[in-house]
């Protein structure tokens, strides 16, 4: 069983169960891949080096809607000029954070540095909207209909299933949370 993130001598320290590494590492792996986009993005030198991408367009997944969100609900063309100046490097940058937390997944006891818990927790929140997405959770109601669901014998269905999962990963990155505030405070 899974044990809270703490902050004490060695760090931020957490532990995790085989399976529970596994589900992360999986959960990990398919954010990544929902972020890579569809078609490289140009190649232009000079593209590359500032992050511009041309051809950036709205997503038509929700959940990949939710990790790169317009930046005005308002302005379709102001959000589709910033996206085409931020969403390459907000992708990598989210992509690289991701693709670090799910290297600690190698040891069974978590020791994570600033930085690497930095990059845990952005891998979670980013895993979490894509659940938060995925069970439709729009309101406070909502949220606590998936949080009812405790008991993994009874996750008879995906839904119930993703539910558990989110809210282990609510639960996870809560404590990790607490640890990093700990840690300033230390």
């Amino acid at each position: 069983m899974a044990k809270a993130f703490k902050y004490g001598l060695k760090g931020i320290t957490g532990y995790l169960e085989p399976a529970e590494r596994e589900l992360l590492r999986s959960l990990f792996d398919d954010v990544i891949s929902m972020l890579e986009p569809a078609e490289a993005a140009s190649q232009d030198p000079l593209a590359a080096l500032v992050g511009l991408d041309s051809e950036a367009r709205e997503p038509s997944d929700r959940a990949v809607r939710r990790l790169l969100p317009n930046v005005s609900r308002d302005d379709d063309e102001a959000s589709l000029e910033f996206r085409r100046y931020t969403e390459r490097s907000l992708r990598e940058s989210k992509i690289g954070a991701l693709k670090a937390a799910a290297l600690g997944l190698d040891k069974d006891e978590l020791v994570l540095t600033a930085a690497d818990a930095r990059h845990w927790s952005t891998a979670l929140n980013d895993v979490r909207l894509v659940l938060a997405e995925r069970l439709d959770i729009r309101d406070d109601a909502d949220a606590e209909h998936v949080h009812r669901m405790q008991d993994w014998s009874q996750a008879e269905d995906v839904e119930s299933y993703l539910a558990l999962v989110y809210n282990f990963t609510t639960w996870l990155q809560e404590s990790l949370v607490q640890a990093m505030l700990a840690s300033l405070e230390a």
